[in-house]
């Protein structure tokens, strides 16, 4: 496999905008990948979520091995990064909301920000964007938001292709 930066892709979308789907079909399509690691960032806390999530667990492909880490990302990505293996991150906005409540935030991003270079897997984020509407009136939101959109440029700058999902067809914006 070549060099595994050059397989690195962030992938945003709205919510139901198909990106999670798009994001499996490329993290399989990975050329000589033989271990398929699904880390899951969502937490069951209420029934809508944990709809949610079953529907993802039933229509996940069997090859994916499924890591529930709702925070220590980098770690999560840290215990099964090695060559010939995809990592999915699904989804990085609902890690982000965890590490903002549990107040591990910024730690969580730099941590993570501080991996990627150095991973010899391929690695697909999956995540919300949440930027495109009008500024949230409230303090929380408003931060959620601008740190959401700093994450992602920090990820896009490392990431050698990032993709957009409107109503499940993909834009390459990298």
């Amino acid at each position: 496999m070549t060099d595994a930066l050059s397989f690195h892709h962030l992938i945003l979308g709205g919510a139901r905008s198909g990106k999670s789907a798009f994001a499996e079909r490329e993290a399989l399509a990975t050329p000589n990948a033989d271990r398929f690691i699904y880390i899951a960032t969502g937490q069951a806390l209420d029934g809508a979520m944990a709809e949610r999530i079953a529907h993802h667990r039933a229509h996940r492909d069997v090859r994916w091995r499924t890591v529930e880490a709702p925070l220590e990302l980098a770690a999560a990505i840290a215990a099964h990064d090695r060559p010939r293996t995809a990592i999915l991150v699904d989804c990085l906005t609902l890690w982000l909301a965890n590490a903002q409540a549990a107040d591990a935030w910024p730690a969580e991003r730099d941590a993570l920000l501080e991996i990627i270079p150095t991973s010899t897997a391929r690695l697909v984020f999956v995540s919300n964007e949440v930027g495109s509407g009008i500024v949230p009136l409230g303090e929380l939101s408003r931060t959620f938001v601008d740190e959401a959109g700093r994450l992602h440029q920090a990820l896009a700058s490392l990431c050698t292709r990032v993709s957009l999902v409107v109503a499940g067809l993909p834009l390459s914006l990298k």
